[in-house]
């Protein structure tokens, strides 16, 4: 099986930011780091998609989303606290709706030369999706 491979997302605390609607209504909205990371994983992916022969499952079908990270230092990090603008990032170019992908945070490393994410894509039985 082919991976995708993928610069690290920002974490969810260094992906939004506060901003204030004239109405006085406070919005979470993209930082411009996060908004990079979306735009360039979308590429990748629809370059991988094309690579790979990889076809987008009907809505419904489930999709396993296998993750090894690449840290580039040894300093405590939380994998999932990731996985909110990753899943995101790859919504509408490898499955039509987060809500239908499992993550699987398989294992992590460092390397300190190219910290990225790996994922390992797979679609369930379209005959047993679940009708949205």
């Amino acid at each position: 099986m082919s991976r995708l491979i993928l610069p690290l997302p920002p974490t969810a605390n260094h992906a939004y930011r506060n901003f204030w609607h004239p109405t006085g209504r406070r919005m979470r909205v993209l930082t411009r780091k996060a908004e990079r990371f979306k735009e360039q994983a979308a590429w990748l992916a629809k370059e991988w998609a094309l690579k790979t022969g990889w076809s987008m499952p009907p809505p419904g079908v489930k999709v396993a989303l296998r993750l090894w990270y690449f840290w580039p230092d040894r300093r405590r990090t939380d994998a999932s606290n990731r996985a909110k603008v990753l899943l995101d990032a790859l919504e509408g170019v490898l499955y039509p709706d987060d809500r239908w992908v499992l993550v699987q945070e398989m294992d992590f490393d460092m390397d300190r030369e190219h910290p990225r994410v790996e994922l390992e894509i797979e679609a369930g039985d379209p005959r047993c999706a679940i009708p949205s």
